[in-house]
């Protein structure tokens, strides 16, 4: 209660009505498995279209993993790219992926594709992220600024100063000798340094000034010389289809260069992790932004301990092929003493593998105790807007001996992470290739309200090959789901809808074969004379008779999530009536909302829900343990699954 402690009057604001509870988002999606690129242990970015899963999880080639059970090559068409066409194309809007990636154990063991530069003693060039999809091109190229040297004082005497120089550059030092009109003579290439204690600039030869000379700058003529800054320029240009190229600019050479507090050198630009700005020593975190977006990774694998180093590496390479200097250099580049001629470095970044391919364990993920970064389904449970989760292509080669156990613990690791997460549902693969009794057999193996199996694959065209593949339903499923919801609503049931890109499926079904599979909840995909390729079912594989349907386990998903979210203003608020009171209305507002949609059975509202936060719903200990508890009733929707007329004789003389 505020104070009043001097007259006057005093205006405050209040509220009159209830707070509203706002209906969660029921379409967003997460795909687990493997991509040909991107990241395996940074969270995922919510991909809103194909072109920007291309981006960053590369294109549409087929993935080539080596057997995991003999020495054999195992290609596979790219199931997750092909879900993630199918999921966008079926209406989806927002889609997370997770992608997992199991190293092959032979040289790389990460499957990077990499390069060196002079040797193995000196820079080490890679692929941010394993896959044959990581192989490019590489150029390094190293410019030279403007002359940073000024007379601070023309008018008395000479005072030589520096501006826009920072500490650990490296420089070239240019010389016009006599007279000061000639051309310039390289005097060799320097590391800036500044003393931190009294400004003063000194510039050494062999990069550090406690074990070496090092030239004042004060013995430098600004009439005669020359002081330019050199820098790196690094062009990334992949090889595969569609990829963008990428380019940095203007990069310190020395691993110790600083702007300000942050660390700005090449090795830091194009570093795996970078250290949390907060505190010296701090834990090492994903720089999560430039990991999506830069493609390499430059390692200081030779230990250099300073930018001529670096740069001595780079310019001794003996791949490193002539450029064209700036006209006012060339002369002195080309006779700097003991050294290569000013130089560009392009090599190619290659032996990238797709590894093996993922077994459970990698789709299950886990959490590195270090870093905290998460892999696999661990990745989504920090994301909270997920409402669907798939793992498209993990139930490729189910019914083989010796995958088969893997696919089968993947499927259950799904409908275990949706039920785990409360608000999810898991849409299930059926094998490649089943048949109906294999299906049954594999259906009969599950129960669960948080997930529903689809059955058979689906045909579409590749645009890879111009051929017919086949390709696991559950891209299009949930790209299904979110069309229903937007044109409808989360409560009618996600079936007699139309499959877009589908020329056909594995098997076509009859309506016989899916009096078999419906009632052990099995949905079937089948074609209709006139009416196309449609989804043809809406269960759930639970044989609690209460969650049945689909739309009835994704509705009361979406309610509990919108109260779950809509109440959070409740908490630690005085436990009493007018709390209760208000708690009630939150709630009841939201459902009559609900009701007033068409999402409640009932005639009036009395009939379609009730709310009860009372002295009923709650004992004395409830109250002393504090603990609010509101019960609240649902009569939900059922699809309309048996549409039955009956229809008989009548006489034109007969009375209704």
């Amino acid at each position: 209660m505020p104070e009043y402690l001097a007259p006057g009057v005093f205006i405050e604001e209040t509220s009159f009505r209830a707070k509203t509870i706002e209906g969660v988002s029921t379409t967003t999606t997460g795909f687990v498995g493997p991509t040909r690129y991107g990241p395996t242990d940074i969270e995922p970015e919510i991909v809103t279209s194909l072109v920007e899963f291309e981006r960053t999880y590369g294109g549409k080639e087929k993935l080539q993993f080596v057997n995991n059970f003999d020495t054999s090559v195992l290609e596979m068409d790219n199931y997750m790219w092909h879900a993630a066409r199918a999921f966008f194309e079926e209406g989806g809007k927002r889609l997370y992926v997770s992608r997992v990636y199991s190293g092959a154990g032979s040289p790389p063991a990460d499957g990077c594709s990499r390069a060196a530069v002079g040797g193995g003693s000196g820079v080490g060039v890679r692929a941010r992220f394993p896959g044959r999809a990581g192989d490019a091109r590489v150029t390094f190229t190293f410019n030279l600024g403007q002359n940073v040297l000024v007379d601070e004082d023309p008018t008395l005497a000479v005072v030589p100063g520096v501006r826009s120089l920072r500490h650990r550059d490296v420089v070239l030092v240019l010389d016009r000798g006599s007279p000061a009109t000639g051309p310039l003579v390289s005097r060799g290439f320097f590391l800036a340094l500044r003393d931190a204690q009294t400004g003063v600039w000194s510039f050494s030869a062999s990069g550090e000034a406690d074990d070496s000379p090092t030239t004042p700058l004060s013995a430098m003529d600004p009439h005669s010389t020359e002081i330019r800054v050199v820098t790196l320029a690094v062009s990334v240009d992949p090889f595969a289809a569609g990829a963008v190229s990428y380019t940095e600019r203007d990069l310190p050479l020395d691993p110790s260069h600083h702007r300000g507090d942050t660390p700005d050198s090449a090795f830091d630009a194009f570093a795996t992790h970078v250290r949390d700005p907060g505190t010296p020593g701090a834990k090492v975190i994903s720089n999560r932004t430039r990991a999506r977006t830069v493609p390499i990774v430059l390692e200081n694998t030779g230990n250099l301990m300073n930018g001529i180093d670096v740069l001595e590496a780079f310019l001794n390479d003996a791949a490193a092929a002539p450029v064209s200097p700036a006209p006012g250099v060339r002369a002195a580049l080309e006779d700097l003493s003991d050294r290569p001629a000013w130089r560009s470095l392009s090599l190619i970044i290659s032996g990238g593998s797709d590894g093996l391919r993922p077994q459970a364990a990698a789709y299950q993920g886990e959490v590195d105790p270090v870093s905290d970064l998460k892999t696999g389904l661990r990745q989504f449970e920090d994301l909270e807007d997920i409402s669907i989760v798939a793992g498209p292509g993990s139930t490729f080669l189910y019914e083989d001996e010796t995958y088969g156990p893997q696919a089968q613990t993947i499927v259950r690791q799904l409908i275990n992470h949706a039920a785990q997460m409360r608000y999810r549902i898991a849409v299930i693969d059926s094998g490649d290739n089943q048949s109906i009794g294999q299906v049954r057999a594999m259906r009969a193996q599950l129960d669960s309200t948080y997930g529903a199996l689809y059955y058979p694959w689906i045909r579409v065209l590749d645009p890879l090959s111009q051929r017919e593949i086949f390709v696991p339903p559950s891209g299009f499923v949930a790209g299904i789901y979110a069309r229903n919801d937007i044109n409808r609503a989360v409560y009618k049931a996600p079936a007699n809808e139309v499959v877009n890109l589908a020329l056909g499926f594995e098997r076509f079904l009859n309506k016989s074969q899916q009096e078999v599979l419906n009632p052990e909840g099995i949905n079937c995909f089948r074609f209709f004379e006139g009416r196309g390729m449609r989804l043809w079912g809406a269960r759930t594989i639970s044989s609690d008779p209460e969650w049945k349907y689909v739309n009835l386990r994704r509705y009361f998903a979406y309610v509990e999530r919108s109260i779950d979210k809509g109440t959070q203003w409740a908490v630690f608020e005085p436990n009493g009536e007018p709390l209760w009171a208000k708690v009630s209305s939150t709630i009841k507002d939201f459902l009559f909302n609900e009701f007033q949609g068409g999402a409640l059975l009932g005639a009036k509202p009395e009939q379609a829900f009730f709310v009860k936060c009372d002295r009923s719903t709650m004992t004395q200990n409830d109250l002393d343990n504090g603990r609010l508890i509101c019960l609240v009733g649902l009569a939900a929707l059922r699809p309309a699954e048996f549409v039955i007329f009956r229809i008989g004789q009548w006489t034109a003389d007969r009375k209704v």
